[in-house]
């Protein structure tokens, strides 16, 4: 009898066994997509790091089938929805990329709300946490951020004042930076940045607005031969929200361990690592302007008061927009604005 016992007790282990050691060493491989290019700063320098990182920090049960350029297919407005059905396991995008359909996070891409891509992508992350919690409910977020102080690029004329913008055909990535575009008197063209160089080329727009870093990665720098940005003391023209998103099923289907290394490698210290990486790529993106002898004009905090009084419309309308679709508009702004002061001084 004690040896049937004895026969049983080993059976239920060995047949519990596996189950356990499944769960405890279970390996994944997740694809990661976006619409950067693989030799851009923020592939470089933020979307392979960060992988590389999970990757080691999961002892290697966490891979990634990396497919920067929409290598998986679809455009870049599309990529919020794969992540959310599944096509991709995680993407990076710009929330932007469709127009309205994230409206209470356009308060950063606001024009002169951000002060640098550190301190807002932290007031980005606690925004969404407390007054946005619904914004991307369909995915697991994992981080947000924004890039460093957007810059007029323009092919065949400097921008020193809002009068050289005139009838100028330029680019701008969403639709609350398409609206000011249009205010400041320019007209406003929205798509998405790889569209920009083929668009620059062919004449469909006469410039652009981008951050530096992200200049080289399509060659604006080549294209385009005059660049305007603000002087710090006048704040920044505009920044441009991105969010990290994953698929809520394949989150939810990691084990507890694995989970805890995804959560490890998410949240407000990452939103602040991408912001800041992101901005610090500036100086290098700038350069490569600068070493062709482009012209770079720093625009005074005397004369951006013009830029900023035309385009505080913008500001106006998209609070009477949060009204109109329930929320409170002048809240939502005032909360983003404190939070962008509260991460300004730490």
């Amino acid at each position: 009898m004690m040896h049937r016992r004895t026969l049983l007790k080993t059976g239920a282990v060995a047949l519990s066994t596996p189950a356990w050691t499944s769960q405890a060493q279970q390996s994944v491989t997740l694809k990661f997509h976006t619409f950067m290019a693989p030799m851009s700063n923020v592939w470089l320098t933020m979307h392979k790091p960060w992988m590389e990182k999970v990757e080691r920090e999961s002892g290697g049960r966490i891979k990634f089938e990396a497919y920067p350029a929409m290598q998986l297919g679809g455009t870049p407005a599309q990529l919020y929805d794969q992540a959310k059905d599944g096509v991709a396991d995680i993407v990076w995008t710009l929330p932007g990329y469709s127009a309205g359909r994230f409206p209470r996070t356009e308060v950063f891409e606001l024009p002169f709300m951000m002060n640098n891509a550190k301190a807002t992508s932290k007031a980005y992350w606690d925004y969404v946490q407390t007054v946005a919690t619904d914004e991307f409910k369909d995915t697991h977020v994992l981080a947000v951020n924004v890039h460093g102080p957007g810059v007029l690029h323009t092919k065949d004329r400097l921008v020193k004042t809002v009068a050289d913008l005139r009838g100028m055909k330029v680019r701008g990535p969403s639709r609350q930076t398409t609206k000011m575009l249009g205010y400041l008197g320019a007209i406003p063209v929205g798509m998405p940045l790889p569209s920009i160089p083929d668009a620059l080329s062919k004449g469909s727009i006469d410039g652009c607005i981008l951050p530096w870093e992200v200049v080289p990665s399509i060659k604006v720098q080549e294209l385009a031969h005059f660049h305007s940005e603000f002087e710090p003391a006048a704040g920044a023209l505009y920044t441009a929200t991105c969010v990290m998103a994953m698929n809520k099923k394949r989150y939810e289907s990691l084990s507890p361990d694995l989970k805890k290394v995804i959560d490890n490698n998410s949240g407000l210290s990452m939103s602040a690592w991408f912001g800041a990486t992101q901005q610090s790529n500036d100086p290098a993106g700038r350069k490569t302007a600068t070493d062709r002898n482009n012209a770079v004009y720093t625009i005074p905090a005397a004369d951006a008061q013009e830029f900023k009084r035309k385009a505080a419309v913008v500001e106006v309308e998209w609070m009477a927009d949060m009204d109109k679709r329930g929320f409170d508009g002048k809240l939502l702004r005032d909360t983003a604005r404190n939070l962008i002061e509260k991460h300004g001084k730490t």
